[in-house]
């Protein structure tokens, strides 16, 4: 290297490498978005109440355990205001601030706290099943406290309705979601973290 070399010359690899890594990562935030608008047109609906089943949730928590806490924020955020803007992203096709802000809504923020807090606590130190884990249950449980409450105001419920409506049918996919969750990231995140660090 010359010894002419400027301090921002010098410094351009790293720069390079930088303004790389961040787009890698904003494909790859693209990407996790589509999978969760993919997820919420997998709708099934339920007559106890207005908030279906779907895939998203499933979808989320993938996003937080590959992309950490800031790009999975990123990636639901982008998920939301496209929501917001009017694109049909949200369960079964539909958009809007009326179903952002209708009974379904808290779930809808609910998401944010599901990534945030499975991106957060997954992303700390090595990677393991059991650590996984307790991130995916916590964000299901931070979901759900926003969620069902929310329900529960909007649609005017007791709270043993609000329960029935939005908790109880979903336990037993929440836990097949941990778990599938679980899976793929013990299968394929190494390998995804191997491709998102080759320069």
């Amino acid at each position: 290297m010359s010894q002419n070399q400027s301090p921002d010359q010098k410094q351009m690899p790293k720069d390079t490498t930088t303004s790389s890594m961040n787009l890698r990562m904003t494909v790859y935030v693209a990407l996790f978005t589509a999978l969760i608008i993919i997820g919420g047109y997998i709708s099934v609906p339920l007559p106890l109440g207005p908030v279906p089943i779907v895939l998203a949730d499933l979808f989320v928590m993938v996003t937080g355990l590959f992309l950490g806490f800031k790009w999975g924020v990123t990636s639901v955020a982008l998920y939301l205001s496209l929501g917001a803007l009017g694109l049909p992203v949200f369960a079964s096709g539909t958009s809007g601030l009326a179903v952002l802000f209708g009974p379904t809504g808290g779930y809808l923020f609910g998401y944010l706290l599901l990534v945030a807090s499975v991106g957060f606590i997954a992303s700390k130190g090595k990677q393991s099943i059991i650590k996984d884990l307790i991130a995916l249950a916590t964000g299901n449980i931070l979901l759900y406290a926003i969620g069902v409450p929310w329900l529960k105001a909007v649609m005017n419920l007791g709270w043993a309705g609000a329960l029935a409506a939005g908790l109880t049918p979903f336990i037993p996919g929440i836990i097949i979601k941990i778990t599938v969750a679980a899976t793929l990231s013990r299968v394929l995140l190494p390998r995804f973290i191997v491709s998102v660090s080759v320069k």
